[in-house]
């Protein structure tokens, strides 16, 4: 059986992430219950909002069109919340009906922000197209035999993702969390191994927080050793570096993942919370709800705590890279959709 503690005693960045985002997610909303079943484009979350019923319809039938169509829902989406929502409640200041307004401006801006979620959903279901993965079904869409298994495995698609250097932590990161079958031979790997249905969805939830950070360390990483003041962000866009108050470590050592790890190293705990946190709240509900969506039970529509799950290592493998993939693509979204809509702060 595996549990994560029991893997890896030392200290390791992964750890770290773990105990200060990973390690606590998802223990307050436990109880939160979810009724989702497979939209058009097989991914957990349902689609139920009209920019995603839109947005799986244009990905489905003119994916050329798909980011001009983005980009017309996410102002879209700005008029609705600034430039109605907003607008209507300092109307009605000073009326009777000010508290109405108020609360149907509120509803409104609700309403943007779980739509902005879903593009946000939706920019990441395509960056996965892209590699020709389908996002991790939900659980019971995978369990045969009352085994559960995932294949093909799309290692290398998975893996292809991501630059030499980051992809050696994220190997790290399997070896940690999973254990060295996950890179062992064919037998060793579809080994059988049970883990807790509550402890899987932590591992899941916490290896996308750490592909997140992956990508923002390393895009620091690179800024910082290259004297850079601009990056190529998200989908084509040149932006800023997002500023941070990370230490500068110097690293002598002559592997260039190496030097990543070295300067990962050098950041003091809260600066590396700051750069494994998403930077807005959507992100972080909108990986709470594909966290619950993908391990919730069908039946009672809550994640259960005591239900063992037996797999592979193999499959657990899967499981990790995926989750480590979704985390970097959700950087990449932040920021492209934070261009257009601003985003509200964690």
């Amino acid at each position: 059986m595996i549990y994560y503690n029991k893997i890896s005693p030392k200290f390791t960045v992964v750890q770290s992430i773990w105990e200060l985002i990973g390690g606590r997610l998802l223990v307050d909303t436990i109880v939160v219950a979810v009724s989702v079943e497979f939209g058009s484009l097989n991914t957990p979350l349902e689609p139920k909002t009209a920019a995603r019923r839109f947005l799986s319809g244009v990905l489905l039938n003119d994916r050329e069109y798909f980011h001009v169509a983005v980009r017309n829902q996410l102002e879209q989406l700005v008029a609705d919340r600034d430039e109605v929502a907003v607008a209507r409640a300092e109307f009605s200041l000073g009326t009777d009906v000010a508290s109405l307004h108020r609360r149907i401006a509120e509803l409104k801006r609700r309403e943007c922000r779980t739509a902005v979620e879903d593009v946000i959903y939706m920019l990441i279901f395509y960056k996965f197209t892209e590699i020709g993965v389908h996002l991790v079904p939900r659980l019971s869409k995978c369990i045969y035999n009352g085994r559960l298994e995932i294949y093909p495995s799309k290692e290398w698609e998975l893996k292809s993702t991501h630059n030499f250097d980051v992809l050696e932590m994220v190997k790290e990161h399997i070896a940690a969390v999973v254990g060295k079958k996950a890179n062992s031979n064919v037998t060793d790997s579809w080994a059988t191994t049970e883990i807790p249905r509550l402890l899987l969805c932590r591992l899941y939830a916490a290896s996308i927080f750490y592909g997140y950070f992956l990508k923002s360390a390393s895009l620091s990483f690179h800024s910082w050793s290259s004297s850079l003041g601009l990056k190529y962000g998200a989908f084509g866009r040149i932006s800023s570096p997002r500023s941070t108050s990370i230490g500068q470590v110097p690293c002598s050592l002559g592997k260039q993942h190496e030097k990543l790890m070295c300067y990962v190293m050098g950041f003091d705990p809260k600066t590396l919370q700051m750069c494994a946190k998403p930077m807005s709240k959507e992100a972080v509900n909108l990986i709470e709800r594909h966290s619950f969506a993908l391990f919730g039970d069908d039946n009672t529509g809550l994640l259960e705590t005591d239900e063992l799950i037996s797999t592979s290592y193999a499959s657990l493998k899967r499981f990790v890279l995926d989750a480590v993939a979704f985390g970097s693509f959700l950087w990449d979204a932040e920021e492209c959709v934070n261009a257009v809509y601003k985003l509200e702060e964690k």
